[in-house]
């Protein structure tokens, strides 16, 4: 005979408003099985646990049922308790009489009659209960850091400054990520590269991190605490071993009119480059797309002129196995393109406004181009369409962010910043021009941000106007812009030596390519979705893959620092034990029943399902079945829903279970 006991919890008033707490515990008490029931203001406060934990001892309970709040927040906390208690965790359940009773009914009298009818559902489930042990799993302390920007380098440091291997693999030819083409960062207008390059150069000479520049992850394999990761490194076409870094060779060829995307295509580069002087590691790659050799087969110039011998033009791209535990996603972002409408896009462009089409309207990357001292006009504000000097600049907010007649709802959230920093740049470097803002609202939340946007206005005399801009159009050599000044409740029309549009922040072309194969989850714009908003902000719902910085949402440089960081903490915490110990709640396939046909497989969100052999006492090969791997799997149970022969069950969740929820209704 079952000894179940019941703790309905008010949960101050978020259930006890609705719902009638002790009549659900008086009907609980009557329900066969049950050998105790109570009701509580606050179950999960210690007084709360201590009432469970007490009645364990005094009752001889056998399993518990709490009904409360979602089982995402205060499962663990209940079966810690149980635990100490000395009952097995895995015989504890929760009836989330909160969010499926309180929070979406009116009526008192039908939230309490459905929240009895959860804990009774919930009081035959927990009699069919197992004792469950951990599943264990070795850790191997290597950690995969995707992602050579800000947060990537700040996580990867941090890892390896706590004694931790780490394999950091970005795809651009260096690392640096957008805050190496930044001119000065917000709200200390302090220069980005005099603080990024510092922390590019302790990553290429930290002793516990491996480099893979000009790479990208091609496969993804196994899973927390056991990763196996094939990484492919793009050939180069020359040997980083032998090269010196002298630059000869880029001096020397005769292919110079190549547009520089790390400049935004305002300067050019050389058929075989670094991106940027700073870049780490400092060795060029041919770009084989342009390079005359590799076209037609002429030329060789930067072989015959490399002293080393470090041009290899026959190096092929390579894969890389590499052994780690834990991952770090912090792949970064890049601004929309509003000149066109990308091929299977839900987000359409902004052709009004002439990106694309008329040479001096450019996005904020752009202006930061022409505002660093490594930029391709050294650091003077001047057009792109013919190098001279604006003497007027409307700066146009909200470009694709907030706008969700061109598909995009989210808040970009930096945009309001970069674009005061750009209009104090704009006024230290051109000391008579004038900067215009079109505005919707100031979006200010970080420490000195307000300050900082307000200075803008009150000391550097940038004109903000709150309203949109209907049309830009191109007038001689200036660009008229059509808007309206919606605290006046008048029409505006500027002539304007060039524009500025603040565009939205989307995660990088490919994203959603890489969660696949890192089996995460993504929201409709392609961030990564953390496991909880609020409570697991930097792990994801995949055991072992943390998030850092705008991969997972619109961030400025402290939050993205502070994120990665965070998910830095978060693999230390997991190298800090030689084995880890996962939920024992995983699916089982039964191999009388499994036919094979791997049903299974083709829908498991994890990729836990593996083929197993079953031989005879000869070593006769009998049939092969399905197998789940209790280290991979995550318990969803797609794979039980989705058997056609019915041989997958879940722990905690078999047929027998669900069945007696089920009847208990009657």
């Amino acid at each position: 005979m079952s000894r179940i006991g019941v703790f309905v919890c008010h949960c101050g008033e978020n259930i006890s408003r609705t719902v009638d707490c002790e009549r659900v515990a008086e009907a609980a008490r009557k329900l066969t099985g049950v050998a105790y029931a109570t009701d509580y203001k606050y179950m999960c406060s210690d007084p709360g646990q201590g009432l469970l934990k007490k009645a364990v001892a005094e009752h001889n309970l056998d399993g518990i049922v709490v009904a409360a709040c979602s089982p995402r927040m205060h499962e663990k906390t209940f079966r810690k308790a149980a635990n100490a208690a000395g009952l097995n965790p895995f015989l504890v359940e929760m009836a989330n009489i909160r969010e499926h009773c309180s929070w979406v009914h009116e009526d008192k009298e039908e939230a309490t009659a459905k929240a009895s009818e959860i804990v009774t559902m919930l009081v035959e489930r927990v009699k069919m209960n197992k004792k469950l042990q951990p599943i264990t799993v070795p850790v191997t302390k290597r950690a995969l850091v995707i992602g050579g920007g800000i947060a990537g380098i700040q996580a990867a440091l941090d890892i390896a400054d706590a004694g931790h291997h780490v394999v950091l693999v970005e795809r651009e030819p260096s690392i640096g990520g957008h805050m190496a083409q930044l001119s000065e960062t917000f709200p200390t207008l302090d220069c980005s590269q005099c603080i990024m390059t510092p922390k590019m150069v302790d990553v290429a000479n930290h002793p516990n991190i491996t480099l893979h520049t000009y790479s990208e992850v091609e496969s993804v394999d196994g899973y927390i605490g056991n990763f196996s990761i094939t990484i492919r490194k793009k050939a180069r076409s020359v040997d980083m071993d032998k090269c010196t870094g002298c630059g000869v060779c880029m001096a020397k060829c005769p292919q110079k009119k190549i547009p520089n995307s790390f400049d935004k295509n305002l300067g050019m580069r050389p058929a075989i480059y670094v991106p940027f002087p700073q870049a780490v590691p400092n060795t060029p790659v041919i770009d084989r797309e342009n390079c005359t050799y590799f076209k037609s087969g002429k030329c060789g110039v930067c072989a015959k002129v490399c002293g080393p011998g470090a041009v290899d033009y026959a190096q092929e791209d390579q894969l890389v196995t590499e052994p780690v535990g834990a991952i770090v996603v912090a792949t970064g972002f890049e601004l929309y393109s509003i000149a066109e409408k990308p091929k299977g896009s839900m987000i359409k462009g902004y052709g009004e406004f002439g990106h694309g089409k008329i040479p001096d309207v450019i996005d904020g990357m752009t202006f930061e181009r022409l505002a660093s001292a490594s930029g391709p006009t050294g650091g003077k504000i001047l057009r792109p369409s013919d190098g001279k000097e604006p003497h007027s600049v409307v700066f146009l907010q909200c470009i694709g962010s907030r706008a969700r007649e061109k598909g995009i709802s989210y808040c970009s959230k930096i945009c309001c910043m970069y674009t005061a920093k750009h209009t104090m740049l704009y006024h230290h470097k051109v000391h008579d021009g004038q900067a215009y803002v079109f505005f919707m609202d100031a979006r200010t939340p970080g420490k000195g941000y307000d300050e900082f946007w307000r200075r803008s206005i009150e000391e550097e005399n940038a004109v903000y106007i709150r309203g949109a801009v209907s049309r830009l159009y191109q007038k001689g050599d200036k660009i008229v812009v059509m808007g309206s000044d919606i605290s006046l409740g008048i029409q505006v029309e500027i002539e304007a030596d060039m524009v500025v549009l603040a565009t939205a922040v989307q995660p990088r072309t490919g994203a959603e390519l890489l969660a696949q194969k890192l089996g995460i989850s993504y929201d409709k714009y392609n961030f990564y979705s953390e496991a909880h908003a609020k409570l697991r902000p930097v792990e994801c719902a995949t055991a072992g893959v943390y998030l850092a910085g705008a991969c997972q949402g619109p961030k400025d440089i402290p939050d993205t620092v502070s994120q990665a960081s965070a998910a830095a903490a978060k693999v230390m915490t997991l190298f800090a034990r030689d084995e880890l110990e996962r939920e024992p709640i995983v699916a089982k396939v039964n191999d009388k029943f499994c036919v094979a046909c791997f049903a299974c497989r083709k829908v498991c969100p994890y990729g836990a399902v593996e083929e197993k052999e079953i031989r005879d006492r000869q070593g006769n090969l009998v049939k092969v079945v399905a197998y789940v791997n209790p280290g991979v799997c995550g318990g969803c149970g797609t794979c039980q829903a989705t058997c056609p022969s019915k041989s997958v069950e879940l722990d905690g969740y078999t047929d027998e279970q669900i069945m007696a929820q089920i009847e208990s209704l009657g």
